[in-house]
C-alpha cells in the first residue's frame, strides 16, 4: 500500500500543515488530523494540482469538457424524469416537475454517465450506456431533487436555484409530500432494473441521507471530534449519493470488486470536494452567483469547514459554535472571524487533498475520453464560483 500522499510532495511538508489521511470516510488517523487541527500557520502554502508532483498522469491530449461529453445521455433526463413522476392530479404534477425545469447543474447525473462509459470501456465493452445504468443516472438526480425539497422545508429556505422554493410557494406540508413523491418514483425506478446489490447500494444512500440531517442538527464539544463530525456529516449528505450511483453502475458492468471500490472512491472524493467548496462559496460568493443568500450556514447555526479551521485563530469561535450562532451579533463576528482568518484557503487546501484522491483513483482505469474527462471534472471542482 501506499505511503501518505503528503510524504510524496516534499513542497507540502516543508514548514507547512501536515495533513489528515483517511482509511474510510469515518476511520480517521487521529495523529494526522490532531496535527492539521492544532497547528496552525499564518501563511498556507496553496499548491494547485498541476504543480503538485505527485498529480496523477493521463493522457497527454487536452481532455474533454465533461458536460459536452456527457450531453448525448443527458439531453432527456428530466423528460425521462418527468415520466416517472406522471400523475393525474395538476397540483402534485406541477409540485414534482418544479426543480426538474433544465436550469440544474445535473452533476449527479453527468459523474455517473461518465462513469459508466469509463468503467464500460475498462470492462471491454462499448462506452455506450446500458439501460440500467441510465436509469441509475436518472434516479441519482431524483434522489437529490427530492433531498432538496425536504432541506428547504427544514431550513425553512424561501429561496433555491434563483426561485422561490417549493415550500414558499405551495407551503411546507405539500413540499413534503412532493419530496415523498419523488423518492417513491426513484424507488420504483430502481426496483425496475432488477439488481438487488444495485438496490442495496442506491438504498443506503437515504439511510444516509437521513442519518446526516441528524447530525447536522447536532455539535461536537471537542474541535477534533467537530471536524470529523462534520466531514462525515458531509460524507452521508452530500457524498454518499455519488459514491454509491458510481458504485451501481460499476456493479451493472463488472463483477470485480476492486473496480467497484475504485468506483465509489471516486465519487467519495470528489463529492466531499464538492461539498467544501460550497461551504467557501458561502463566504466568497455573492447571492446572485449562488441563487441562494450567502451567510446561510451560519444563519442555520452551522460551522462549516471556514469557521472551523478559523476556530484555531481565534477561540472566540468555539462558544459561537456551541450555541450555533443565536446571540444577536453571533453571526457577523463569526463572518468576520473567518475572512480574517485562512480558514477559506484551509478549506480550499482540504478540497484539494479530495480531488487528489480522486484523481488516483480513477487513473486506475484504462485511459478513455471519460476517464479523463472524470479527472478534468476534479480540477472544474475547485474553481468554481456557484
Amino acid at each position: 500500500m501506499a505511503g501518505p500522499w503528503w510524504r510524496k510532495c516534499p513542497r507540502l511538508t516543508t514548514g507547512y500543515i501536515s495533513f489528515v489521511h483517511f482509511k474510510s470516510h469515518v476511520q480517521f488517523q487521529h495523529k494526522y488530523l490532531h496535527i492539521f487541527l492544532s497547528r496552525h500557520q499564518s501563511r498556507l502554502l496553496l499548491p494547485t494540482l498541476q504543480s503538485c508532483c505527485c498529480r496523477a498522469t493521463h493522457s497527454d491530449t487536452k481532455p474533454k469538457d465533461p458536460f459536452t461529453l456527457a450531453q448525448k445521455d443527458l439531453t432527456s433526463l428530466y423528460d425521462d424524469i418527468k415520466k416517472e413522476l406522471f400523475v393525474s392530479k395538476v397540483e402534485l404534477k406541477s409540485l414534482c416537475e418544479y426543480y426538474f425545469d433544465g436550469k440544474g447543474k445535473a452533476i449527479r447525473p453527468m459523474i455517473v454517465v461518465l462513469m459508466a462509459r469509463a468503467l464500460n470501456i475498462h470492462s471491454n465493452r462499448a462506452g455506450d450506456l446500458l439501460p440500467g445504468q441510465r436509469a441509475i443516472a436518472m434516479i441519482s438526480e431524483m434522489i437529490h431533487t427530492a433531498s432538496l425539497v425536504h432541506d428547504d422545508v427544514i431550513d425553512g429556505s424561501d429561496k433555491r436555484r434563483g426561485k422561490r422554493t417549493i415550500n414558499e410557494v405551495w407551503g411546507e406540508k405539500k413540499a413534503i409530500l412532493a419530496g415523498d413523491f419523488i423518492l417513491s418514483a426513484a424507488s420504483m425506478a430502481l426496483a425496475r432494473i432488477g439488481n438487488i446489490t444495485v438496490v442495496k447500494v442506491l438504498s443506503q444512500v437515504i439511510e444516509d441521507l437521513v442519518r446526516g440531517e441528524f447530525m447536522q442538527l447536532g455539535s461536537k464539544e471537542n474541535e477534533n471530534e467537530r471536524f470529523k463530525h462534520y466531514l462525515e456529516k458531509t460524507f452521508k449528505k452530500t457524498a454518499s449519493l455519488i459514491a454509491n450511483s458510481c458504485k451501481a453502475v460499476s456493479i451493472l458492468v463488472n463483477s470485480d470488486p476492486e473496480v467497484h471500490e475504485i468506483a465509489y472512491q471516486y465519487g467519495k472524493n470528489v463529492g466531499i470536494a464538492f461539498q467544501l467548496v460550497d461551504d467557501v462559496l458561502d463566504f466568497t460568493s455573492g447571492a446572485s452567483q449562488l441563487g441562494k443568500p450567502t451567510a446561510a450556514d451560519l444563519k442555520l447555526g452551522l460551522a462549516t469547514g471556514p469557521v472551523l479551521f478559523a476556530c484555531q485563530q481565534f477561540p472566540e469561535l468555539h462558544a459561537m459554535i456551541m450555541r450555533r450562532f443565536a446571540s444577536k451579533g453571533d453571526v457577523d463576528r463569526a463572518w468576520q472571524y473567518v475572512l480574517q482568518s485562512n480558514g477559506v484557503q484551509q478549506t480550499n487546501y482540504l478540497a484539494q487533498h479530495y480531488c487528489k484522491e480522486a484523481i488516483r483513483q480513477i487513473s486506475r482505469l484504462r485511459p478513455s475520453p471519460e476517464r479523463d474527462a472524470l479527472i478534468r471534472l476534479t480540477e472544474m471542482v475547485l474553481t468554481r464560483d456557484k
